[in-house]
Formats: C-alpha cells, structure tokens, sequence
C-alpha cells in the first residue's frame, strides 16, 4: 500500500500543486488584509489549514483524472505508462485514496468551524465534485479547456471563503480570480497539442482537435492576454498593491510570450519547458510578490 501511494504521487507529479497554491495563499492574504492588520495567531494556523486542504483537493482532482480516463490513457503512447492506465497501481487502491484524500479534505474545511465559519464545510463537497467531473467534459466539449481554469480558479476565492467570507465583496479577490481561469484554460489548451491525434481518434473535445491546431493557439493567446488585464485590475483595485506586484504582472507577460513563442517554433518538443517551468514561475512571481505587497 505504501508503494502504492508512493507511485501515485508520483504520477500525479505533486509538485504541480505549485500552480495553484500561490494563487489560493494570496486569495487568503487578500482576504485576510480585507479587514486591516492580520492577526497571525488565528491565520498562521488557518493558512496551514489552507495548505492541506488545497493538497488533498488536487490529490482529489488528479486521481479522479487518472481513473476516468484509465481506458483512453491506456491507448496513448503518451500516457500509457501511468501506473493506473498500465495496470501497475489497482483501481481498488486508486480508488480508496481518492476516498482518503476526500475524507481528509473535508475533516479540515470542517476544522474552520472552530472560528465559527461554517461555510468551508458546507461547500467542501460541491468543489470536490467540480473538481472530479473535468475528465467528463472533454467527452462532450472543447469548453473542457475552461472548465478547468474554473477549477482552479476556485482556489483564490475558496482560501478567502476560508480566511474572511465578508471578503467575496472585495473586487480583487473576484479579479484574481478570473485571471487564474484564463492562465490556466490558456495553457491547458497548449498542454493539449501534445494528443491532438489521438484525441481525434478517440472523439474527444480538446480545443486542438476539435477546432484545429491555429485556432486554439489564438484563442489560447487571447485567454492570456485577458489573464495579464484581470491581474492588472487586482492591482489597481486595491492599494495595498504597489510596484512590487505590477513588476511581477509585467514579468509574467512577458514569461507567457515566452511560452507562445517557444511553443510556436518548437511545437510540443519543449512542453516541459514551456507547460511546468514557465507557468511554475508565473505562478510563484505573481503570488510571491502580491502577498510581499501586501505584507509591506
């Protein structure tokens, strides 16, 4: 069992969580600056609380993903060697640590109950479905790309649901937001280049396959031009933001035409370089310097 877990996190390759937990941390510092100074002996806890909660959601995510669609990775060159689609992890055990990761999830949204915020626990079951159903909308929809730049782009306002709930009327939070989902539609749909053939084959939605490969590309440069507009607005929004986090927005611009550029002259050769290291810096230049903004 042990090996097990150990293989299955390595194929679920947990230290992708980088993608979304700046974003989910800065919600929460926005969230918690909302209300004027921070009290760090209730947020140090809660933002521990956080954490944990945004590991089993991916874990959630990310295994539902990978025993979805065991059958078709099974059939892709690409993906025929993940331990569930080739055999080497049971569906049994795949499945009972989904059911654990599940469990752990909501024991501590429940854990926000003891400041008297119940709402954590109470949407702790609808994100963790919206969550485990992408692997369904690919089936049916080349807005699958979308769907999961709204999955993650719960993470900002969830963490602010978590810290503050008064918070969601704060127009950043919401503007943050927005920015995650087109990030992360935006290279989703570059991620998809990679099986435009088989998902051709196997009648599935993505944007490339359904669409054409030129089209997506610039419906995916479009969706990062509105991510950089939307976090401009985060920063123009609210105050406390100053030349620290509009020099990682104009960072951040210019990493994604990086990634455009690099995807358009070497196609999908690069795509660790282009989908995990540039959009890992995204992530991190952006949350980094939003929550040293906020802090200062």
């Amino acid at each position: 069992m042990a090996r097990a877990l150990i293989k299955l996190l390595s194929d679920i390759k947990i230290s992708h969580t980088i993608f979304a937990m700046p974003f989910a941390v800065l919600g929460a510092f926005i969230a918690g600056a909302h209300e004027g100074a921070i009290n760090w002996d209730v947020y140090g806890i809660q933002l521990i609380l956080i954490v944990g909660c945004m590991f089993f959601a991916r874990n959630v995510a990310m295994l539902a993903n990978r025993i979805i669609d065991r059958h078709i990775d099974s059939e892709n060159p690409r993906t025929k060697q993940r331990v569930i689609a080739s055999g080497e992890v049971p569906v049994k055990i795949a499945t009972a640590y989904l059911c654990m990761s599940a469990l752990l999830f909501i024991i501590l949204t429940g854990c926000f109950s003891f400041w008297g915020n119940t709402y954590p626990l109470i949407l702790s079951v609808p994100v963790l479905l919206v969550l485990s159903t992408y692997p369904y909308l690919k089936r049916f929809t080349w807005f699958c790309h979308i769907y999961l730049g709204a999955s993650l782009a719960l993470s900002p306002v969830a963490a602010a649901i978590a810290i503050q709930p008064e918070a969601l009327s704060h127009l950043p939070i919401w503007l943050l937001s927005l920015a995650v989902l087109c990030w992360v539609a935006g290279f989703d749909i570059i991620y998809a280049l990679q099986d435009v053939e088989c998902d051709i084959r196997d009648t599935l939605k993505s944007m490339p396959a359904s669409l054409g490969v030129k089209p997506a590309m610039l419906i995916s440069q479009i969706l990062h031009c509105l991510s950089i507009a939307f976090l401009y607005g985060v920063s123009i929004s609210d105050t406390q933001f100053e030349w620290l986090f509009q020099t990682a927005i104009i960072l951040a611009a210019m990493v994604l035409i990086v990634e455009h550029l690099t995807v358009k002259k070497w196609g999908t050769t690069k795509i660790a370089f282009t989908f995990f290291t540039l959009n890992g810096i995204v992530s991190l230049v952006i949350g980094s310097a939003g929550i040293i903004d906020l802090l200062c």
